[in-house]
């Protein structure tokens, strides 16, 4: 048992790293390839870190985005680490720290003449280095870690409220080069951030309404692998008015594809209805990051 848990563990490990390296270089080919070319700006930490290298050129000066994605995330990173998960927090460090690097020594050159597919699959692609992260275990950092940390102390997303707050560094960007591109820009954001929900759904929860003959070796499979709580309902079989049992628990989105199998490696014969939980009120587990 010790040795599956430890291969599995490595195996996780591995998927993170691999998560975080996709992750930043495809961060850093999106910047380099859409949004540069487009002067469009980012929102989060990255988008700050453009905008404070844009002011710095009206002044004939010049400001480091990579060295700004740095020192803007460190801090953030630290007052976070805590209250999330140091493990999660290094890895996303580490992602930080090789967007910082790929943007130094990668050159992609622009795809598109086009503003608006600039805006679209840039928004899209950028939206997909974000939730590969996440997916992984880790993070972009930034605004990242402040969604983040929200969300695991409220059990909601909160990605519409980090758009609202991006809006408001684009404002600042359209104020001072113009709002065409500060639109875009707008744009952008909503595409990448709308991107982020559909593919990151650790907040979200389901209902799994169960029906089982095997209910006893069911539940203690169920309980010896989760932290949630299951009821169990006798019930009788329309057509084959046999006895049966009728389960029902609630457990993360994340979790319900490992759940399913481990029923159904206890009892093939189990009939499993997932519906979507749209509010939920009482105690809930809240798996941390790791």
């Amino acid at each position: 048992m010790f040795e599956k848990y430890k291969h599995n563990l490595i195996v996780r490990r591995i998927i993170t790293i691999m998560a975080v390296v996709a992750s930043a270089l495809l961060q850093t080919f999106v910047i380099q390839s859409f949004i540069r070319p487009a002067q469009l700006l980012s929102g989060g930490f990255t988008g700050i870190a453009i905008l404070l290298d844009d002011i710095a050129s009206l002044y004939g000066k010049s400001f480091s985005t990579s060295l700004g994605i740095l020192v803007l995330n460190i801090p953030v990173a630290i007052l976070c680490s805590k209250s999330i998960s140091k493990r999660f927090t290094f890895y996303s460090v580490i992602q930080v720290f090789l967007a910082s690097l790929f943007l130094k020594i990668c050159d992609f050159q622009p795809i598109f003449q086009d503003l608006m597919l600039n805006v679209l699959f840039g928004g899209f692609l950028y939206g997909i280095a974000i939730a590969m992260a996440l997916r992984g275990n880790a993070s972009t950092g930034g605004t990242d870690f402040i969604a983040l940390y929200v969300s695991n102390k409220t059990g909601r997303s909160i990605w519409e409220y980090v758009f609202a707050g991006n809006v408001l560094i684009l404002c600042v960007f359209g104020y001072m080069f113009g709002w065409l591109y500060a639109g875009y820009s707008i744009l952008f954001q909503f595409v990448s951030t709308k991107t982020i929900s559909a593919f990151h759904h650790r907040y979200e929860r389901v209902t799994l309404q169960i029906t089982t003959t095997k209910a006893e070796e069911v539940i203690r499979a169920y309980v010896s692998k989760c932290r949630h709580g299951i009821s169990c309902v006798e019930a009788i079989g329309g057509y084959s008015r046999q006895k049966m049992y009728l389960l029902h628990t609630v457990v993360s989105s994340y979790e319900a594809a490992d759940i399913i199998r481990l029923m159904r490696a206890v009892d093939p014969q189990i009939i499993i209805n997932i519906i979507k939980t749209e509010n939920f009120v009482g105690g809930f587990y809240q798996a941390p990051m790791d």
